[in-house]
């Protein structure tokens, strides 16, 4: 058995990360010749190639791909012996970017910061618009934690669910659409009869998402005649016009708050959503992180179990 040097495990994570001897060379801060002996002892190692040519560059082997995750959680094992658990957060600076919409960041950012510079003063959150849900950011490093509607994962990205909700419509208070209402719903005529305000990243509008599948089955159509860049402008243009708006509930039961709003259900079904943090496998084990973690989702569970709270006292109140 060859004698073990922990060393070729950062190697072998530096040429899977890179893709290329020239990259992990610069990465490790070794010239191209010491990388390639490094990838010669790792193939001797291994018993296996690990990256064989390509046209005029290397791709990794299915032996390679295959140890990916197991060598980032080695390398996150052996730094962790050597790392302190403890954190005094009283002291501790640092900051850290969570990749989110703007509903979540404008309910719960607010609540969020004092509650860690409860804890850690010199903590900073930075917030950052999500326009997508590439995975980049995470894997490359500028984002930290990612909170949204999860999108496609890989490997050496985690998630935990936050909490589901549903969509709901908005208007502002004494809007003629509220008189129509029977028991917290309206019909599916008097839906589309008004003009609607949609929430969109890109500015643009999709008719085949559930909403508007089902209201073409009935052979209705909505009429969008505003396109808003996210859900907050939404519920504001909503609560300064006639504009009929659909948002997530979880967002919108904040809003009743803050503007003159009122919420009624939807004509159609829609399914509910999973808002969840995701973060990369480098953080898992990072005692600030799952510090950072703990604080969203406790945040988030008390934000749910109080909206559902308000829903069983207004439920109370109709016949």
């Amino acid at each position: 058995m060859h004698q073990l040097d922990f060393n070729l495990l950062l190697d072998l994570d530096a040429l899977l990360s890179e893709g290329s001897v020239a990259g992990a060379a610069r990465r490790l801060h070794l010239s191209a010749p010491a990388m390639s002996r490094r990838l010669g002892r790792l193939r001797d190692a291994i018993g296996d190639p690990l990256f064989v040519p390509a046209g005029r560059g290397l791709v990794p082997t299915e032996r390679a791909l295959a140890l990916r995750e197991r060598v980032q959680t080695a390398i996150l094992e052996v730094r962790g012996v050597f790392t302190p658990e403890e954190v005094n957060f009283a002291t501790l600076e640092r900051t850290l970017s969570l990749r989110t919409n703007d509903g979540f960041a404008g309910v719960w950012a607010t609540r969020l910061a004092a509650n860690i510079a409860a804890e850690a003063p010199g903590v900073s959150l930075h917030f950052i618009a999500r326009t997508n849900k590439d995975l980049a950011p995470l894997r490359d490093g500028p984002v930290d934690l990612d909170i949204g509607v999860l999108g496609l994962t890989e490997l050496e990205i985690y998630d935990q669910p936050l909490f589901k909700t549903s969509f709901v419509g908005v208007v502002r208070e004494n809007h003629p659409l509220l008189e129509t209402i029977r028991d917290g719903q309206v019909s599916a005529q008097d839906f589309v009869a008004w003009s609607q305000v949609s929430a969109s990243k890109r500015g643009m509008v999709s008719m085949h998402g559930y909403i508007d599948m089902a209201l073409k089955e009935m052979g209705l159509r909505r009429r969008i005649t505003v396109v808003a860049p996210g859900f907050q402008a939404a519920m504001v243009m909503a609560a300064a016009s006639d504009l009929v708006a659909t948002i997530p509930e979880a967002f919108a039961q904040w809003a009743l708050k803050q503007h003159r709003l009122q919420i009624f259900r939807l004509p159609v079904k829609t399914p509910e959503i999973t808002i969840s943090q995701s973060w990369h496998l480098r953080h898992h084990l990072d005692p600030v992180h799952r510090w950072l973690r703990a604080h969203v989702r406790a945040l988030c569970a008390a934000e749910s179990a109080a909206a559902s709270s308000v829903n069983d006292d207004n439920s109370e109140d109709k016949p």
